[in-house]
């Protein structure tokens, strides 16, 4: 029986335990933090108390003691008004009211006696909760300082708390960019690799549909085009006279495969046509020099 109650209260102290550490681990630090400064404030609240009753006793023993102080003068006073009386009393021969004057005084030095005891026992009481209340009033001091130093870590440590669960929530959402929170959310990175590749996929598709032959069908059918609007425009320039001004291949796309295939019939023949103009000029003067006479290369006079 003995050993089953040992195994019991293991049981129950290993419960304990585990319960403990269970709440102290979903507990949430704020919420304990306010309670450990609940708690410490209602410890100052008491100790203050405490004090207070400590120098309440100091203040009424020392009224206490003022008042037999007051009543021992008092009463040393009328031992002394008694004493002479009976003196009086008995220079004028009054033997009677001597002896009641000197019972009278006796009385009073024994409530002398009484209240001198008295008030010897309210100093040393007075005395003791007068170093009550000043250590009273030195841990109260003491108490506030810290409750102060608390309360001053208190916002420190909260202001930690929440730099703390602000990284916690930092570190769950990077965590997020790279881990998978639930089988039904995708990642960050599967979703990037997801898009790359349709993105991939849909330049492939491109690529491949530039290089067949359709795409260089209408390649070659737009160059058709701008040759003749090309040839369309010289034509143009040659009815004005305008066979000088520039041409307008760099305006339809100079530099590219098509301008300079347009260009090149126009600048063959703007090449032609000053050579041509040039023969006309030397044979028109050579046919204007007339030939010089000749001589006869006889001798003179034969």
């Amino acid at each position: 029986m003995r050993a089953m109650w040992k195994v019991l209260r293991r049981r129950w102290k290993y419960l304990t335990a585990k319960l403990s550490g269970r709440f102290e681990e979903t507990a949430d630090p704020k919420v304990q933090l306010e309670q450990a400064m609940a708690e410490a404030q209602d410890q100052h609240r008491r100790l203050v108390e405490q004090a207070a009753s400590v120098i309440a006793n100091q203040k009424q023993t020392e009224l206490q003691l003022n008042r037999s102080m007051q009543e021992l003068e008092r009463i040393s006073g009328s031992a002394r008004q008694a004493l002479q009386m009976a003196a009086d009393a008995a220079a004028r021969g009054d033997a009677s009211k001597a002896a009641e004057y000197n019972q009278t005084a006796e009385a009073f030095a024994n409530r002398l006696i009484v209240t001198e005891k008295r008030v010897d026992d309210l100093k040393t009481m007075h005395l003791q909760a007068t170093q009550a209340a000043q250590q009273a009033k030195a841990a109260v001091q003491q108490n506030a300082n810290a409750l102060q130093q608390k309360l001053a870590e208190r916002q420190k440590l909260l202001s930690q708390l929440d730099q703390a669960r602000m990284q916690q929530q930092l570190n769950s959402a990077m965590a997020s960019l790279s881990q998978t929170v639930d089988q039904d959310v995708p990642t960050f990175d599967d979703v990037r690799q997801k898009i790359e590749a349709q993105y991939a996929k849909a330049l492939g598709t491109a690529e491949l549909s530039g290089q067949g032959v359709e795409a260089r069908m209408l390649e070659i059918e737009q160059a058709s085009v701008n040759i003749e609007a090309q040839q369309r425009l010289d034509q143009m320039r040659v009815q004005m006279g305008l066979s000088g001004a520039p041409s307008s291949a760099g305006a339809l796309g100079a530099g590219t495969p098509e301008a300079l295939t347009a260009a090149q019939p126009v600048q063959a023949a703007q090449l032609q046509a000053p050579a041509a103009r040039s023969e006309v000029v030397e044979a028109r003067a050579d046919a204007s020099v007339e030939p010089a006479p000749v001589e006869p290369s006889g001798p003179a006079g034969s």
